[in-house]
């Protein structure tokens, strides 16, 4: 008998698999097993008016070579084809040697920004005049991430719109993400400003748009095997360049094309217990920086006729720090990846966007993006329908030669199939 494959399996029987290879402890294994939510007493206490818990499924993407290193990468996502493209994606850039990354810097940028200034351009002066007072004083307001090597690193003064002096601080956060760390040290440099040059200080706070933790992947696919049935690889290359073009031209397609790649990117960073909310900000601000919104990635030929795709964007992502150390499913995560730095991490994420993105653009030029949506979609459409995992066997072909697949065919198919299995 045939092996089955790994989504195949039952939830039980994946965790055994993971934890067989050696990617998951039994430890491990048995709390993701039991799925035990957060005690109120967590959960009370990490939010306001906690009324309840929202949980959403966590799966797992096999074997992303990235840096010639495999790992195994969580997904905490409710959205059904994701996993499925990112597998596919994994499987097809591992035969072809796998993701590469860099990040040549990982800076967190603050700023403080002053108004009604007597003298602009002399305010301007004093500040960088002063650098070494004002790094005493980020010394100061936060020690321990100095000991640790991190702190601030630069100071730059700008005056903006002829009304504003604003103080660009870039801070080494280590392995936090550091939104708390780059709020205190803002909020130190800010009162030691006003008291030496007085006006009105309006804001002294981190920015989303970290700029300076900026991540790029890419992947080399050699044509061929990206050959079906009815397509050959190298005109599905080049429809893939093509479409990759068009999102340079066209907003409403960038815009769909970003979020194709955001929804691996965002299961991951939600799966090992970073913000999303500031990736979105940062990865769509970055998009927009040179004035025109733009897609992250691209895809072109190499002189050898090769499919080369290139990602680049904001991943400043921690491993310490916030919600990361409260919660036992992300420690647990961050095991079953092996991670051992925030660099480390976000290059896995960088190459996970690229590989979803890869995945929907060689869906779209081939076979369309609904022949695989619509499997996973008449799957939901018949849980949420009622249909118990045996009905499921039944009804799923059913619902996939409907004419209409919806919610209410799938109430009808299963009310008529349970009547002829009475």
């Amino acid at each position: 008998m045939k092996k089955p494959k790994f989504y195949q399996l039952t939830k039980d029987e994946r965790l055994a698999t993971l934890v067989e290879q050696g990617h998951l402890s039994q430890t491990d294994a048995d709390c993701l097993a039991a799925a035990e939510p957060l005690s109120d007493e967590i959960a009370g206490n990490m939010i306001e008016n906690q009324i309840g818990q929202y949980q959403v499924p966590l799966g797992v993407v096999q074997d992303l070579l990235v840096n010639q290193q495999v790992y195994q990468v969580p997904f905490a996502i409710e959205e059904p084809s994701v996993i499925a493209a990112a597998n596919n994606a994994a499987k097809m850039a591992r035969a072809n040697g796998g993701f590469v990354t860099e990040q040549l810097t990982r800076l967190m940028t603050g700023e403080v920004v002053l108004e009604k200034l007597v003298d602009l351009v002399a305010a301007k002066a004093w500040i960088s005049g002063n650098n070494d007072h004002l790094f005493e004083v980020a010394r100061a307001a936060h020690p321990s991430i100095v000991k640790r090597g991190g702190g601030l690193q630069k100071i730059t003064p700008t005056i903006i719109d002829n009304r504003f002096l604003k103080l660009e601080l870039q801070i080494d956060t280590k392995e936090a993400m550091g939104a708390n760390i780059v709020n205190t040290i803002c909020e130190a440099i800010a009162h030691a400003v006003q008291e030496q040059l007085g006006g009105n200080l309006l804001l002294s706070v981190l920015t989303n748009a970290a700029f300076e933790s900026v991540v790029t992947a890419s992947v080399t696919i050699d044509p061929a095997t990206l050959t079906t049935a009815t397509l050959a690889g190298e005109t599905i290359a080049e429809k893939m360049i093509a479409a990759s073009d068009f999102a340079k031209v066209d907003v409403a397609r960038a815009a769909t094309h970003n979020k194709g790649i955001m929804n691996g990117i965002d299961a991951v960073v939600l799966a090992t217990g970073n913000d999303w909310r500031a990736i979105e900000a940062g990865v769509h601000s970055y998009a927009a920086r040179k004035g025109a919104y733009q897609p992250l990635s691209s895809w072109e030929w190499t002189t050898d006729q090769q499919l080369r795709g290139r990602i680049e964007l904001p991943l400043p992502v921690g491993m310490v720090g916030g919600s990361i150390g409260i919660l036992p499913t992300v420690q647990i995560n961050q095991r079953l990846l092996k991670v051992q730095n925030a660099r480390e991490l976000a290059g896995i994420i960088a190459a996970v966007g690229l590989a979803q993105n890869f995945a929907a653009l060689k869906a779209l030029v081939s076979d369309g993006i609904q022949k695989g949506h619509m499997a996973l979609q008449a799957k939901s459409l018949a849980i949420a329908a009622g249909a118990t995992e045996t009905e499921l066997t039944q009804l799923l072909p059913l619902l996939l030669k409907a004419t209409h697949l919806n919610t209410a065919t799938a109430t009808e198919l299963l009310a008529q199939l349970r009547a002829e299995n009475k």
